[in-house]
């Protein structure tokens, strides 16, 4: 008789996750997002709000930036209010040390920050350990495969370099393995959440992929978990035990086509016959690596949230039956957040809108369609056993 999967990792299925990047713009403008959506400020009230939601575990960052801004000096004032904050409410917290943004004056192609990363990594998980019971999950690197092509192939993030994503991917990798042996020193049970976007791509539409680029495009998806796990590039050092969970991101714009860069439209019905279902992505993912798997980031924006949770808890059935262990789910963001070239543009893809008062305070206003469909869905989800 086949025993259903059970959850265990977290401390809830349904995770919430703070969009905090906190890399430099094209414009050279340092971005520190948990700041500017004021989840800095309004601590208490969202994880109050998560708590209510049935939401127990989240995905938060210490800002690297913050913390070392002169090298070897940690001060983790800015880190002291999140952990105070989460152990009061009950919240356990999944911890993203690198999003995307380092302290000024550090060339991230230079050996000396791999080093200088362990080393914050190494301090980081030191002070939490001291101030958090049970285990510590931490996501050493947020996006390592997007965050190599924002920085180093096209030139989107700090240092804004181009044609070198393979050389950024590769450093990157090697600052994880730092990082990994870096924090076991302190703590050897800290858990790792590896988080990447699961991708498709295929040919534009009549046309063969005949010299392979949209199936290159999805096979590159594997390579900086493969580096990590040992199985590609060995020099760099990787090797089984740096791979723990797995943490797969998908939004409705992770398909398209190769070349050309048209998006495989989810909203548009009848749908396009080349989209994968997420529920076969997470199923390639586990046959892959076999290790554990958590939705790292998944929502959509506008009138399409409701739509969009709602098919993703019927692809968690799906991923379930087939034998996919997951261990958990995150809506990211929790709260809104906006485009971070252009702050006037909000997103509006979080289970709360921010609604900006006239002292300056963005109040959080919870979004009824989509917290209606999210209880459904929780209740859908604990009814096959993935309720915790």
């Amino acid at each position: 008789m086949h025993t259903p999967f059970a959850p265990s990792l977290f401390r809830s299925f349904w995770l919430a996750g703070f969009e905090s990047s906190c890399h430099r713009t094209r414009g050279g403008v340092r971005l520190d997002m948990l700041e500017a959506t004021q989840h800095d400020r309004f601590l208490d009230v969202d994880y109050a709000n998560l708590r209510a939601m049935g939401l127990l575990t989240v995905r938060d960052t210490v800002r690297w930036h913050r913390v070392e801004p002169v090298a070897g000096h940690f001060d983790f004032s800015s880190v002291e209010a999140y952990v105070e904050t989460a152990g009061r409410h009950g919240i356990e917290v999944v911890w993203d040390l690198l999003h995307y943004g380092w302290p000024d004056g550090l060339d991230l192609f230079d050996d000396a920050f791999v080093a200088r990363f362990a080393r914050f990594c190494g301090a980081t998980v030191r002070y939490l350990r001291e101030r958090t019971a049970g285990t510590l999950f931490v996501t050493p690197i947020n996006e390592l495969s997007f965050f190599a092509w924002a920085a180093g192939e096209v030139g989107w993030f700090h240092p804004h370099a181009r044609q070198r994503g393979g050389e950024v991917k590769r450093q990157l990798v090697r600052a994880w393995i730092a990082a990994v042996d870096a924090m076991r020193e302190v703590d050897p049970g800290v858990r790792l959440v590896s988080v990447e976007p699961l991708i498709h791509t295929v040919a534009p539409r009549g046309l063969e992929d005949v010299d392979g680029l949209a199936a290159a495009q999805t096979e590159s998806q594997w390579e900086a978990w493969d580096m990590i796990a040992g199985q590609r590039a060995p020099e760099l050092g990787g090797g089984p035990g740096y791979l723990d969970i797995i943490g797969a991101n998908f939004y409705h714009d992770n398909q398209w086509e190769v070349p050309g860069g048209k998006k495989l439209a989810w909203h548009v019905h009848p749908r396009d016959d080349r989209w994968v279902p997420f529920h076969r992505l997470l199923l390639g993912a586990w046959e892959r690596y076999r290790r554990p798997i958590l939705i790292g980031e998944t929502s959509h924006v506008g009138i399409g949230r409701a739509e969009w949770i709602r098919e993703v808890t019927d692809e968690v059935i799906l991923a379930t039956a087939a034998g996919v262990p997951l261990e958990g789910l995150c809506l990211y963001p929790i709260v809104d957040r906006f485009e971070w070239e252009n702050p006037a543009h909000w997103h509006n893809s979080g289970l709360w809108d921010l609604e900006h008062q006239a002292d300056g305070a963005l109040h959080r206003v919870l979004n009824v369609p989509y917290a209606n469909e999210l209880r459904r869905s929780q209740r859908r989800l604990a009814e096959v056993g993935l309720g915790g």
